[in-house]
């Protein structure tokens, strides 16, 4: 079977696309046939070798996205035919979801959304899994203010429709203009490029996606979850009563489940940017690297 692979570490030309032996499921796993992936971040700091310690031996099968077929269910009650998306924590199983056939554990897999294709459904497993986590550790309810600094990017854009369905009062903080018309369309209150527009100790839960460190705006007693590992742990906030945590997504098919009905419900609204070919790999990352993204870009197999 075909699998994208690098034995080296380095910029997108590492990439190729390789023949590998099919996985043989084990006990509790269900097999995939991948029908498209997506690129995250992750993806593109475990290729030019800046996760160090931890990083799956090489050769190594990237992607933690997986939208598919199932093959062989095994006894987890997914039918053969029907369409499923999962999420591998690819770093620490060294299960790479690039590849024509995934092995998984079932309670990774979730079915798939009915109502989008399954090249929209890639886009959703890790940045999904990582907002949806991120919320319930923050549990914010109804009624409650959330800000979220980062709210256009793919988690942040996911977690802003996620808290705006439980029934969250959400303010989002972006990094440009154009990504203001986004915020607000999907149900954020204030929406602003400026710091300096927060009010100082007003939310009861901070979602930071990129190391924003607006410490200031959550207020006494609240809570503040952080997503970016690279920029280190969220100042000491005891003092106020405040908890923090760098959260760290885990595999999770009774989460997909739930984000698969948001979409379904039409409460949770998927972007694709663009999308390439399997051998069109290294285009792919290439393009990944320039930024400026509006949406996620999938790749099919």
């Amino acid at each position: 079977m075909r699998a994208i692979q690098f034995d080296r570490f380095g910029t997108p030309d590492v990439l190729n696309v390789v023949d590998t032996p099919e996985p043989a499921p084990g006990t509790g796993d269900v097999l995939v046939r991948a029908v498209a992936t997506s690129i995250n971040p992750v993806d593109d700091k475990t290729r030019e070798g800046a996760i160090g310690e931890g990083t799956p031996p090489l050769p190594m099968t990237l992607g933690w996205d997986l939208a598919g077929i199932v093959v062989d269910g095994g006894s987890s009650g997914l039918r053969v035919g029907e369409r499923v998306i999962a999420m591998s924590h690819q770093l620490s199983s060294g299960r790479g979801t690039w590849a024509d056939l995934v092995a998984l554990p079932a309670q990774a897999v979730a079915a798939a959304p009915q109502t989008v294709s399954l090249a929209e459904a890639a886009t959703l497993p890790l940045p999904g899994l990582t907002a949806w986590q991120t919320l319930d550790w923050l549990a914010v309810n109804a009624g409650e203010r959330l800000l979220i600094a980062g709210a256009a990017g793919a988690v942040g854009g996911l977690a802003l429709q996620i808290a705006r369905a439980r029934g969250v009062k959400v303010d989002a903080l972006v990094s440009r203009d154009a990504q203001v018309a986004f915020a607000r369309e999907r149900g954020a209150d204030l929406v602003t490029t400026d710091r300096r527009a927060l009010q100082n100790r007003t939310y009861d839960a901070v979602f930071d996606t990129f190391g924003a460190f607006v410490t200031e705006a959550v207020a006494d007693g609240g809570r503040y979850a952080s997503i970016a590992t690279q920029a280190g742990p969220v100042p000491d906030l005891s003092s106020r009563g405040v908890r923090t945590t760098v959260n760290q997504v885990r595999e999770d098919g009774a989460g997909l489940n739930e984000l698969s009905k948001l979409v379904d419900r039409g409460s949770l609204q998927l972007r694709v940017h663009s999308t390439y070919g399997l051998h069109e790999i290294q285009a792919a990352h290439a393009r990944f690297l320039q930024g400026g993204l509006a949406g996620k870009i999938t790749v099919l197999f």
